[in-house]
C-alpha cells in the first residue's frame, strides 16, 4: 500500500511512556497574554493533553520585520510545555506570510483564474512557485530548526499548515514559468506535448515552450488535458514546497520526524495525497464533519482512506472539532457523545494521536466562533468536561498504540486522476460527482455490515476478494492489465458508468465504451445517456437509477444480465451485468443507484465474492466495525452510529474501553466499545 518511506513516529522525551495515544490541539498562546499560559498548561494536564501543535500562524510574531527575530516568547512556551510533560509538534510557521513581506514583495501574491490578485487579509496568500516566497520561507524554517532542533519538547516538525487549502491553483507568471518547466520534464519536447494535449483540435498546436500557459480564463472550454496536467502540476508544486522545507529540517535536525497536515475530507480534491504520502515520516490529517444525513459515513470514509495512505501505520489526526465549526451555512453543536465517537472512529482506522483545532477558543479573528477544547465559557463547561473524559478514554486505550489496521476482504478504489478528469467541463453531464459515487458504495457496505478498505488505485489489489472501482474514468493500459490480472486470479471487480473511458492523457479509448475495460466486462456502449435532474429510471431488482444510463450491448456469450431497465429510453436493456473471467468476475453498473439501490444489489455481489458481514445479522449499519491488529490479537472497535441503544450479539472479547456499557454488549447512543480478541 501507499506509505511513507521511514515510518518514523513522534519523538518522545525519554521519561515519557511510549505506549500511549497522543491527545491535544493546536495551541496559539500568541493570541493571549502571558498570564493565561500557566492556566493553559494546568488545564491541559487536567484534560490529559500530552502533545500540542505550536507556532502554526506565528510568522509575524516571530519575525516582525525582515531583520528582526523575537523568539523569547516561544522559548518560554516551549519550556513551559516541556516542564509539564507536554510534547510539541512544532510548525515551521510558513503558512501565512506577514504584512511586511507582502508589502515589500507583492509579487508573491497568488493570481486567480480570472487574473485577479489574491490580496492579504486572510491566510495562505502566497504562490507555491514564487522563488521570492520560497527564499523567505526557508530562511524562517532554518531559523526555527537552528533554535529548537535540540529542544527536549520537540516531538515532530509540522511543515506549513494545510498546504493548498486556499492557494492550490495559482495562475500567475511564476506559475506559468514553473508549469512550462514541469511540462518539459514530463514530455521532453513540444511535439510530445502537442500529441498528449491533442492540440490539433481548435488550432492549438504549440511551436515553442514559451507559448504554453496555465489554463487561464478563456473564450470557451479550455483544453481538457491542459486542465488535467495543470491540476497535476499544482499538486506537485505544493509537494515541491513540502520537500523544500523538509530538506532544511532533515539537514539540521535529522532525528526529528517531519509531517504536514493533509485535508482528506469532503470535496477537498486539489492535492493528490496518495502521491504526497511518501514525502512525510508519518501521515497527518485534518477532518471536519461534513453536514448532511451521511456525515458519519463520510467521516469513516475519510479516516479509512487516510489509514490506507499511511500504509497501515499509525497516523496523526491533527485537527477536528470539539463541537461546532464556523464556516458552514449553519454551524450545529455536536450532540452528547458525538465528539468522542468522532475521535474514536479515527483511532479505529489507525490514528495514534487525536488533536483538535484549537486549545482555547479565540476571542477575536475569523475563527472566534469555531469550537475549541476550552470554549468561551471556560473550563467550567460541558465541552471541557467531555474533553477531559475523552482524554481519560484515550489513556485507557494505550494498548492500542502502535497496532496496525487489519485488512478487510473488500476495498473501494479511490483515484485522484479519475476524480479530477471525470469532473472537467464539456462532459456528458456536469452533475457527476466522483467522490459522491465512491461514498455511495461505502455507505451501502456500512449499511450491510461489511467492513471495507478505501485504497488508492496504485495499491495492491490481490488481497481483496471484492474490489469496487466506481467511476474509474482514467485507466492507463498498465492499470487495465492489473485489473484483468486481478480478475483472472480470482478477484471480483465491480465498476460503474463513465469508467475506463480515457487514458492518462485524457484521450478516449476508441472502439466503444467502457474503453480500456470493454473486453474484460464483455459489453460495448456506443453512446452515453445521462439523465436530467428530474428524471428517474427503474430497474427490475426494485432499485431506482439517477444521473446516468448506458445503452449496453452484451458482446460476450458468458455475460449475465443481473438487472435490466424497466423504464426510460433503455427499458428492456441491461442495466447491471457480470461476467465470469478466469477464477473471478467483472461486473458493470450503468446508473447511479445511491446507497438504497446498492443495498438491493450488494447481496448478489457479496454472494459472488464470498464476502460476509463480521457482525451478527440484524445489526446492519447500526454498528460499524473497524479492526486494529497487534502481535497478540485484534482490537475490535464497535461504533454505534445511531442515536439509540444497539445490542451486538455473538461477539466475545475483553472490554478495553466502554463507558457505561450496558449488560452484555449493548451500546448506548453514539457509544464506542473496544474489545481485545486473542487470536487462536
Amino acid at each position: 500500500m501507499t506509505g511513507n518511506p521511514g515510518g518514523r513516529w513522534l519523538r518522545r522525551p525519554a521519561e515519557t511512556p511510549r505506549g500511549r495515544l497522543g491527545f491535544g490541539a493546536d495551541y496559539n498562546p500568541e493570541q493571549w497574554p502571558q498570564e493565561v499560559w500557566e492556566d493553559d498548561v494546568r488545564a491541559m494536564r487536567q484534560a490529559g493533553v500530552n502533545i500540542v501543535s505550536l507556532a502554526i500562524f506565528s510568522w509575524a510574531r516571530l519575525q516582525p520585520r525582515p531583520d528582526a527575530w523575537t523568539f523569547d516568547w516561544l522559548d518560554q512556551v516551549m519550556d513551559l510545555l516541556h516542564a509539564n510533560g507536554i510534547a510539541v509538534d512544532l510548525a515551521t510557521a510558513t503558512a501565512s506570510p506577514p504584512p511586511w513581506l507582502t508589502t515589500l514583495h507583492p509579487e508573491i501574491l497568488p493570481v486567480d483564474h480570472d487574473g485577479r490578485t489574491v490580496w492579504p487579509g486572510a491566510r495562505q496568500h502566497w504562490r507555491p512557485t514564487s522563488p521570492v516566497f520560497r527564499e523567505h520561507a526557508l530562511r524562517l524554517v532554518r531559523a526555527m530548526a537552528e533554535r529548537y532542533g535540540e529542544h527536549p519538547a520537540l516531538a515532530a516538525w509540522h511543515v506549513s499548515n494545510e498546504l493548498g487549502c486556499h492557494n492550490v491553483y495559482d495562475f500567475s507568471d511564476d506559475a506559468a514559468t514553473a508549469f512550462r518547466a514541469w511540462l518539459r520534464a514530463k514530455y521532453g519536447s513540444v511535439q510530445a506535448l502537442n500529441q498528449a494535449w491533442a492540440t490539433a483540435f481548435w488550432s492549438q498546436t504549440y511551436g515553442d515552450w514559451q507559448e504554453v500557459l496555465p489554463p487561464r480564463l478563456a473564450a470557451s472550454f479550455t483544453n481538457p488535458t491542459q486542465q488535467l496536467d495543470f491540476k497535476r502540476f499544482s499538486s506537485d508544486a505544493l509537494k515541491d514546497h513540502l520537500r523544500a522545507e523538509r530538506a532544511v529540517l532533515n539537514e539540521l535536525t535529522p532525528d526529528i520526524p517531519v509531517t504536514t497536515n493533509f485535508m482528506i475530507m469532503g470535496e477537498t480534491k486539489g492535492m493528490n495525497y496518495a502521491d504526497w504520502a511518501g514525502e512525510v515520516d508519518f501521515v497527518s490529517n485534518d477532518h471536519y464533519v461534513q453536514p448532511g444525513p451521511r456525515a458519519q459515513d463520510e467521516l469513516s470514509f475519510s479516516a479509512n482512506l487516510t489509514g490506507s495512505l499511511a500504509g497501515g501505520r499509525p497516523w496523526f489526526l491533527m485537527e477536528h472539532s470539539t463541537s461546532a465549526v464556523n464556516w458552514q451555512p449553519v454551524n450545529h453543536a455536536k450532540r452528547p457523545g458525538a465528539m468522542a465517537r468522532d475521535s474514536l472512529t479515527h483511532v479505529a482506522y489507525g490514528a495514534d494521536a487525536v488533536c483538535f483545532f484549537q486549545w482555547r477558543q479565540s476571542a477575536g479573528g475569523a475563527e472566534m466562533y469555531h469550537s475549541a477544547m476550552v470554549p468561551h465559557a471556560g473550563t467550567d463547561s460541558e465541552v471541557f468536561r467531555s474533553v477531559a473524559d475523552l482524554g481519560a478514554t484515550l489513556e485507557a486505550l494505550a494498548p492500542v498504540a502502535g497496532t496496525r489496521r487489519r485488512r478487510a476482504r473488500t476495498a473501494v478504489v479511490f483515484d485522484w486522476d479519475s476524480w479530477w478528469a471525470s469532473e472537467l467541463d464539456s462532459h456528458p453531464t456536469s452533475r457527476l460527482r466522483y467522490r459522491q459515487e465512491a461514498l455511495d458504495w461505502y455507505s451501502a457496505l456500512l449499511a450491510a455490515g461489511v467492513r471495507a478498505d478505501v485504497i488508492d488505485a496504485a495499491d495492491s489489489f490481490g488481497d481483496y476478494d471484492l474490489l469496487i472501482a466506481p467511476i474509474l474514468h482514467v485507466v492507463p493500459r498498465a492499470l487495465a492489465d492489473r485489473l484483468s490480472a486481478y480478475v483472472a486470479d480470482g478477484g471480483h471487480l465491480v465498476t460503474t458508468y463513465f469508467s475506463g473511458i480515457v487514458d492518462e492523457n485524457d484521450h478516449v479509448w476508441l472502439g466503444g465504451y467502457p474503453g480500456a475495460l470493454r473486453d474484460l466486462l464483455g459489453i460495448r456502449i456506443e453512446e452515453f445517456a445521462p439523465l436530467p435532474d428530474d428524471e428517474r429510471v427503474h430497474l427490475d431488482l426494485g432499485a431506482t437509477g439517477t444521473l446516468w444510463t448506458d445503452r449496453v450491448e452484451v458482446t460476450e456469450h458468458d455475460v449475465k444480465v443481473v438487472a435490466s431497465y424497466t423504464s426510460g429510453d433503455q427499458a428492456g436493456r441491461p442495466a447491471i451485468t457480470t461476467r465470469p473471467v478466469g477464477l473471478g468476475s467483472a461486473s458493470y453498473v450503468s446508473t447511479r443507484l445511491g446507497p438504497d439501490g446498492l443495498a438491493r444489489l450488494l447481496p448478489h455481489l457479496l454472494a459472488t465474492s464470498g464476502v460476509e458481514p463480521e457482525l451478527s445479522a440484524g445489526v446492519g449499519g447500526a454498528v460499524e466495525l473497524a479492526v486494529r491488529t497487534g502481535p497478540d490479537g485484534d482490537y475490535w472497535f464497535l461504533i454505534n452510529r445511531t442515536d439509540g441503544a444497539v445490542t451486538v450479539a455473538g461477539v466475545e472479547g475483553e472490554v478495553v474501553q466502554a463507558p457505561s456499557l450496558a449488560t452484555g454488549l449493548t451500546l448506548g447512543p453514539r457509544q464506542v466499545c473496544v474489545l481485545f480478541r486473542t487470536r487462536a
